[in-house]
């Protein structure tokens, strides 16, 4: 894989391509949130929102979650005790429904986020296939390096696109905050002085070296230009083993508010 600055886009399964980091050119992923995975709102939804944004189609459809909330505009249905309204919903149905955006020229491509290997399977033995997902959104970073997940997506050339490739923000309401800050990583910062990088920039270069695309979010100007300056260094075989030996398989994001959910997919190894 070319990975140079002059070329660092991965090629989808579609046919298309994405690029190994942030969405540069590449328009926002339109995200079907968990209160529209009913197969009829899929197709009328994404309209509404190409009509709203003034466009005539979107790089890249996800279903955000695996799970599904009680239909409707409320994107947290709550009883009167305060609890989550979930609903079933058959996941290839809603699939089939992006299928037809796509074959509708309203997305150029159609993926997922936060699925699971046993959701990925239900997807890719769906009867009837047309297109498989081109992209599994998930957590992923050194002490989180989701390797058997991102062996079994290469195998069926899906992409990982990582989210909190940085760790996360340390917001005590959805994440984990006695979890160990990823870029004070002793190993990670040698190697930064090592590589005359940051420790963000190695921790970047790591997973796009493995071919995972990442997604840092930054609001720092700075910042924002530091993270794309990863194509003029390439990690060693050596370092990028001693970096996968920092996995701790420890999820910053573990929205455990949703945990008693039937689908809730990380109750799963991978």
């Amino acid at each position: 894989m070319d990975l140079s600055s002059s070329f660092h886009h991965i090629p989808l399964n579609d046919g298309n391509s994405i690029p190994v980091i942030g969405l540069g050119t590449y328009s926002e992923p339109y995200l079907l949130w968990v209160t529209h995975l009913l197969p009829k709102m899929v197709y009328p939804g994404l309209e509404r929102t190409l009509k709203t944004l003034q466009l005539d189609y979107v790089d890249l459809f996800i279903i955000e979650m695996p799970i599904a909330f009680k239909p409707g505009d409320d994107p947290y249905p709550k009883d009167e005790n305060g609890k989550y309204i979930y609903h079933s919903v058959d996941l290839c149905a809603t699939w089939e429904a992006l299928e037809a955006c796509k074959d509708a020229g309203l997305v150029k491509s159609i993926g997922v986020s936060n699925f699971n290997r046993r959701q990925l399977e239900l997807i890719l033995s769906k009867p009837g296939l047309k297109y498989k997902p081109v992209s599994n959104q998930v957590e992923c970073h050194p002490y989180f390096a989701q390797p058997k997940l991102l062996k079994f997506c290469q195998q069926h050339d899906i992409v990982i696109v990582a989210y909190s490739p940085l760790g996360t923000s340390r917001n005590p309401l959805w994440v984990n905050v006695a979890t160990p800050a990823l870029l004070e990583d002793s190993l990670l910062n040698s190697l930064g002085k090592k590589y005359n990088k940051t420790a963000a920039q190695i921790v970047l270069r790591f997973n796009v070296q493995r071919g995972v695309v990442v997604i840092p979010k930054s609001f720092n100007p700075e910042r924002i230009q530091e993270n794309f300056q990863i194509f003029d260094f390439c990690i060693s075989e050596e370092d990028m083993k001693a970096i996968e030996a920092l996995n701790k398989n420890i999820r910053f994001v573990e929205l455990l508010m949703w945990s008693d959910h039937p689908e809730y997919p990380f109750h799963d190894e991978y």
